[in-house]
């Protein structure tokens, strides 16, 4: 969900050429959240920045930039004559009643106070504002439509990432397959052992044994949490491979195969398979983190 955009912008109202700047930052986030900062006096179009971009993106937390030039943009300075003599008439008199402790004020010192000048600029009537509002946001469209080629491109290489990451979860999952097929026959070996150690004089019932044997197979078998996996697996490859925004849907796939290589983890009666299973953990944690860069 990275990515930047930049658009500038330019047309000519009123024998005035306005010159505008966009710009666009994305970086991660579970939903769609857009701040944008405004040049004063377009406060207003924060809503209409939000609705425009949640056409182009889904998730991310953006941030959106306006910076408006008038070129030829002139500028009057307006006096309170009034207030300048007032100011003027106390300085005088402060100034002969300190003789000596303090200076008199300057004029430049008089203008500077604040309420004395006020810069009035040329403004645009009505329907020159609505155009220039018109144009910023059809250049605003064109940002975003940047924006979501930009995250686009840096989605492929992360993509790449994500299917090497799944990659070697599948070849963990396969090694932890081929090992639960000789499950049941170390089980059988490992019990005869404890019989044999600590039963040896005494006669113990085959079925009884056969029962035992059963309960021992049927709590370590993870033959369903294998297929779970797998089926995890193929669904993200193909979510992998849709043009569309994904990272939702294999947000939930990261907590499946998780609660997958726990449970795998909890049953598991070989330290191979539990040090897989670690393993996998692992894995599916990088390939989490992977997912939170995607829309």
């Amino acid at each position: 969900m990275t990515g930047f955009a930049r658009v500038n912008g330019q047309c000519v109202l009123g024998g005035e050429t306005i010159d505008w700047l966009w710009e666009a930052k994305s970086v991660n986030g579970k939903g769609l959240e857009i701040k944008s900062r405004m040049p004063l006096g377009y406060d207003d179009l924060g809503l209409v920045l939000k609705n425009e971009a949640a056409k182009y993106l889904v998730r991310g937390n953006v941030s959106f930039n306006l910076e408006i030039n008038r070129a030829n943009n002139h500028k009057k300075a307006v006096v309170d004559e009034a207030f300048l003599m007032e100011l003027t008439q106390k300085a005088i008199e402060l100034a002969d009643k300190f003789k000596g402790k303090i200076t008199a004020s300057s004029a430049a010192e008089l203008l500077s106070l604040k309420g004395v000048v006020e810069i009035e600029e040329n403004a645009l009537d009505e329907e020159e504002q609505k155009i220039l509002t018109q144009k910023m946001i059809e250049d605003f469209d064109k940002l975003c439509e940047n924006l979501k080629k930009d995250r686009k491109s840096e989605g492929k290489k992360i993509a790449l990432a994500l299917a090497d990451l799944l990659d070697k979860i599948e070849e963990l999952v396969k090694l932890i397959e081929a090992k639960t097929e000789s499950l049941p026959e170390k089980l059988r070996q490992k019990l005869k052992e404890q019989l044999d150690k600590f039963a040896k004089d005494v006669e113990v019932d085959e079925d009884k044994i056969a029962q035992e044997l059963v309960l021992l197979v049927t709590r370590a078998d993870i033959r369903e949490e294998i297929d779970r996996l797998k089926a995890h697996i193929n669904a993200a490859r193909e979510l992998l491979g849709k043009e569309e925004a994904v990272g939702r849907r294999l947000d939930f796939l990261c907590q499946e195969l998780n609660r997958e290589a726990n449970t795998t983890c909890s049953k598991s009666v070989d330290i191979e398979i539990t040090n897989w299973a670690m393993e996998l953990k692992v894995l599916i944690e990088q390939f989490r983190e992977q997912v939170q860069n995607i829309e």
